[in-house]
């Protein structure tokens, strides 16, 4: 049986940079994207076109930012899609390679980031599990300094962010992929827990970090778009959502504290 034609819409890198300027994309600005390629329709070039988008639509003074995770990165005793055998732990601590920014690929955050990540002259933060990348005049501002007990926290990209009055777009992406949120949570009272890598000297470390946790994070976007300020529109066939980080923040702290209280102690993982 013959494979079906494309339903489209047809994306090309044209059209793409028009409708991200007719949705308020400002050249010069800082943009922190999360995406999904496969929302937008049929893009003529791939993650390659709307990355070349994006910059067209930021222009040469505009800085792209995305997150370029690798949980993989982690302790096996808490993998859970899929779990290993727990025989198989302490051999995969002592087999796993150290996160190296240049060549560790990002995983779970679609192609796009990816092939930020690859780009000519992308930089990229050092924490070994929430790096992000960026493009741009303002690149080094943003990754450097990530500390490595601060995962989405102040001493992140992040806290970068809201500080340069950065703006997050949701590129057919929901608001459980909005790392925006995580920054509040280090701002309300949570839970602390054992984070297990690869140490970068060798071995293996365990830091204690604040308790992250995107459940609830699409409840939480319904009722900000629902209170504050969110532009909408549609790039391709893609939904998208533009608003500022600052507010995302600063909204997610108050939901937070009111709708998932969550008590400060230090959460221990398998042995």
């Amino acid at each position: 049986m013959p494979t079906p034609p494309p339903t489209g819409p047809l994306v090309t890198r044209d059209t793409l940079a028009a409708q991200l300027r007719e949705l308020g994309i400002r050249t010069g600005e800082t943009l922190l994207v999360h995406s999904s390629l496969s929302s937008l329709g049929w893009v003529c070039g791939g993650a390659v076109t709307v990355v070349h988008g994006l910059l067209d639509a930021l222009g040469p003074d505009g800085t792209l930012v995305v997150p370029t995770q690798s949980g993989d990165l982690s302790d096996p005793a808490l993998w859970s899609n899929p779990p290993v055998p727990e025989e198989w732990w302490e051999r995969i601590r002592s087999a796993m390679p150290v996160y190296d920014p240049l060549i560790t690929p990002s995983l779970g955050v679609g192609v796009i980031p990816e092939t930020v990540r690859r780009w000519p002259g992308a930089l990229r933060s050092a924490h070994p599990h929430t790096s992000f990348a960026a493009l741009g005049p303002r690149a080094t501002e943003i990754v450097e300094g990530h500390a490595p007990d601060c995962r989405l926290g102040e001493h992140s990209p992040l806290g970068r962010l809201e500080r340069l009055d950065a703006r997050v777009l949701l590129l057919g992406a929901g608001y459980d992929t909005c790392t925006s949120f995580h920054l509040a949570e280090y701002r309300v009272p949570a839970p602390r827990v054992e984070v297990g890598r690869p140490a970068p000297g060798g071995g293996w470390e365990v830091l204690t970090e604040v308790s992250i946790d995107s459940e609830g994070f699409d409840e939480l976007g319904h009722d900000f778009e629902r209170d504050r300020p969110v532009v909408r529109g549609k790039v391709g066939a893609a939904d998208v959502r533009l608003f500022p980080v600052r507010d995302a923040v600063a909204y997610a702290e108050r939901w937070l504290a009111l709708h998932r209280p969550r008590a400060e102690e230090i959460l221990h993982p398998p042995a």
